[in-house]
């Protein structure tokens, strides 16, 4: 194992200015948010790097504040825990909760962090999913200024982002839910628990004024393509209907085609395909349950 240097950033500043003078011409420097993967890459090998910098102190990366009318603010650095407790991200972006909830044991949710979630590109991402549902936009900083990318384009492949040389991730911003919406995320793993997902489905879905049918609605799958991608045909299946069986199978069956997964050793890809279907129906179904439940706690 090489030496390493670590340095810990105090400000944002500070970060683009280690990031910029560490990178050299080997590129083997990585920001370090909650290190959960980072650090078991670099242990193993597969990530070599002379250079950490620490992000874990920058008040920008850790902000976690929501308005009603702007929507959620989740800075780069947030740990899982954090976000698990905080209320109206509980109550307004469900599927992006239960995604992070999945990352790891207790232990590595006080470390772990949706932005490193991101940032460290895996296709079966649990947090992803309710990013790309919710329409989320990654706030970027660099040399060249600040940009904003898409959830849904952040991710360009197996370990590799949208981010540039010299560029981090700030943010996460999520807009206002719509009254009478909300989401929800499942995964299939072959263990009860901290296991990698077979098959990862998120789902969002907004009601009219009756409670019954869906005006809009995005599906998100994740562990069965390159990257975590939005299914917008399955999506569309379920606008205008009251989520009656024909909708719920149309939605399924765009799902199913939609999969572009690999066979491993956790699982075959007819099996993936398969099972995008089930957990699409499954998380539409939870989150018109979440979505109904919260107006009659509206309306109480």
């Amino acid at each position: 194992m090489q030496p390493l240097q670590f340095t810990t950033a105090a400000t944002l500043e500070d970060a683009l200015g280690a990031l910029g003078a560490l990178a050299g011409a080997d590129g083997q420097t990585a920001l370090l948010a909650g290190g959960t993967d980072l650090i078991i890459q670099w242990r193993a090998g597969r990530r070599p790097l002379r250079q950490m910098v620490e992000l874990k102190k920058i008040p920008e990366l850790n902000v976690l504040e929501f308005d009603p009318a702007r929507g959620l603010r989740l800075g780069a650095a947030v740990a899982c825990h954090r976000l698990a407790e905080f209320e109206p991200a509980r109550r307004h972006y469900r599927a992006l909760v239960e995604g992070a909830a999945l990352i790891g044991s207790t232990q590595i949710q006080s470390r772990a962090s949706v932005g490193g979630n991101v940032c460290n590109a895996s296709p079966a991402a649990d947090a992803i999913c309710g990013l790309i549902v919710h329409e989320a936009r990654c706030l970027v900083r660099g040399p060249k200024g600040s940009r904003e990318v898409l959830a849904k384009d952040f991710m360009l492949g197996p370990g590799r982002s949208a981010l540039q040389p010299g560029e981090l991730l700030v943010e996460l911003r999520l807009p206002p839910p719509p009254p009478r919406s909300a989401s929800g995320y499942l995964r299939f793993i072959p263990r009860n628990e901290m296991d990698i997902a077979v098959v990862g489905a998120g789902a969002w879905l907004a009601f009219a004024a009756d409670g019954k049918t869906c005006t809009a609605a995005r599906v998100a799958l994740g562990a069965v393509g390159p990257t975590p991608y939005l299914v917008d045909a399955a999506g569309a299946a379920l606008i205008g209907s009251t989520l009656d069986e024909p909708a719920l199978r149309a939605a399924a069956e765009a799902a199913t085609e939609a999969a572009r997964p690999i066979t491993d050793v956790r699982g075959t890809a007819e099996y993936r395909r398969h099972m995008a279907g089930v957990l699409t129906r499954r998380a539409i179904l939870r989150a018109a349950q979440a979505a109904r439940q919260s107006t009659r706690e509206t309306h109480a």
